[in-house]
């Protein structure tokens, strides 16, 4: 499963580790930020993407609008699954409106039924 990430305040990895996701699953990228969000997107081609709300430059839930209309357009392929993750439970209200599949708080993404889990 490829995974990519744009979160600029906490590490993906981390947080889904000590969730129990298996990280010998995945093929994990994170950005720290927005810029060439769609260009990223494009040449990862992830199976999942996670978008932080509050990320510079460009908003998470922006980054969305604007995969929406490049998917629209037939420009970019669309993840499988987008997922809108942020502190604030209004912020992720708000990407699921715009089409995310599933708005969580960032401290609960593993929680996720579609992660890969560890056999311990």
């Amino acid at each position: 499963m490829r995974v990519l990430a744009f979160e600029d305040s906490y590490d993906v990895e981390a947080l889904l580790t000590s969730g129990g996701v298996d990280f010998e699953a995945l093929q994990f990228e994170q950005r720290w930020n927005t810029e060439g969000a769609l260009q990223v997107i494009s040449d990862f081609k992830p199976d999942v993407l996670l978008l932080d709300h509050f990320i510079p430059p460009t908003k998470g839930l922006e980054v969305l609008r604007q995969l929406n209309a490049a998917v629209s357009a037939g420009e970019v392929e669309r993840p499988e699954l987008v997922v809108g993750m942020s502190s604030a439970s209004m912020a992720n209200t708000r990407m699921l409106n715009e089409g995310a599949d599933h708005g969580i708080l960032k401290y609960s993404l593993a929680t996720l039924d579609f992660w890969p889990r560890r056999q311990d």
